[in-house]
């Protein structure tokens, strides 16, 4: 895969690729028959819909589908690749000093949008680039916050600009068996009997001492992961024909912005994923099945991507050169600017009398 055919990908043409896809299978470190955890997520407002516990899909033939990780959390596993090694010079390295912490723009859930960064003296450079956004030029956020605009970004809480993600990655499970599991805690003395504490049969104080560990506590039928019998797949969607809509206000400076952005989005693409999700749940490459890494056309036409990690990289580097990467800052978390947006005192004050206005009516 040369640098050249990669560029091919950023033209306005018919035949250019409308995205890049990659399908991953996973095992459980177990092996192909282990169990597994999924995340467990709480139960919808009508929890008929939705009882909580795992997500899992029952399909019109009988068979289901288990969300395994989800683009959210995929994507923020993935972007904090950018702070480290050669990775880390590719993107402006934004750090936000609050209280004794150190929080990177790229650990932040809401990217550039997220209050750690909107609450320091970044804000009015933040403010403007979203609205630039919103006006059809990117590249003022691309100076700031460039992977925003990879992993997507919804500044919710002020302007309302929205980037889609060019960048989504999930993975799901299919045909899995439910598994339930039972536990017993044991104190490690009787503290009651021994005389350690008081006898009582006081509801409130039975709980403390339950939760604080003085008490037998049975666990039964809880969630007890999953075997999956069909395949557990990692699909990764690089979104070529949205990154075609991002524009500079010059031909020049839209060619650079989309190459600088493919860089990134390539790196982020082909490097391997991280396999420890959650306690119970570490899945690496399945041996017996070959990644699929596909450029997908407009026409329905898929050709294999040959990628690779090393080839992307290169192109990042070369392209993130061209484009000229924004500066790297550590600023203060001003607590004055969270008070103003939560007290309504300040800018963010007067749209926050507005919300309670509209609330009102």
């Amino acid at each position: 895969m040369s640098e050249t055919k990669i560029e091919t990908w950023l033209e306005d043409s018919a035949d250019a690729p409308a995205a890049i896809v990659l399908r991953e299978y996973l095992t459980p470190v177990e092996g192909k028959d282990g169990v597994f955890f999924p995340p467990t997520f709480a139960a919808a407002e009508n929890s008929k819909e939705f009882p909580g516990g795992y997500n899992i899909n029952e399909l019109a033939n009988g068979e289901n589908v288990c969300l395994v990780d989800t683009v959210g959390s995929q994507a923020n596993r993935i972007e904090p690749m950018f702070a480290t090694g050669d990775y880390a010079a590719l993107v402006p390295q934004l750090v936000v000093e609050a209280g004794e912490k150190q929080v990177s723009i790229l650990d932040a859930g809401h990217r550039a949008g997220d209050a750690i960064v909107r609450c320091t003296e970044l804000q009015d450079a933040l403010q403007k680039a979203f609205q630039s956004l919103k006006r059809g030029d990117a590249v003022p956020l691309a100076k700031l916050a460039p992977t925003s605009l990879v992993f997507g970004v919804w500044d919710s809480r002020d302007t309302q600009a929205k980037a889609p993600r060019l960048l989504a990655a999930t993975i799901r499970a299919f045909n899995v068996g439910k598994l339930t599991r039972s536990a017993q805690y044991n104190p490690a003395v009787e503290y009651v009997e021994e005389g350690l504490l008081d006898e009582t049969e006081n509801k409130e104080a039975l709980k403390a001492y339950s939760e604080r560990g003085f008490r037998h506590v049975p666990a039964s039928n809880t969630h007890g992961g999953v075997i999956a019998r069909g395949d557990i797949r990692r699909e990764v969607t690089l979104q070529i024909a949205a990154l075609r809509l991002l524009r500079g206000t010059t031909d020049d400076e839209t060619k650079k912005l989309r190459a600088y952005l493919l860089g990134l989005a390539l790196v982020a693409f082909t490097k391997p994923a991280v396999g420890f999700l959650r306690q119970g749940c570490n899945l690496v490459l399945d041996g017996d099945r070959v990644p699929e890494s596909t450029v997908v056309f407009a026409d329905g036409r898929r050709e294999s991507s040959g990628l690779t990690h090393h080839a992307a990289l290169a192109f990042a580097k070369k392209a993130a050169a061209a484009f000229g990467v924004g500066e790297s800052k550590m600023v203060k978390f001003d607590t004055k600017l969270a008070k103003d947006e939560t007290t309504g005192e300040g800018k963010r004050g007067k749209k926050g009398k507005k919300i309670e206005k509209a609330k009102a009516g």
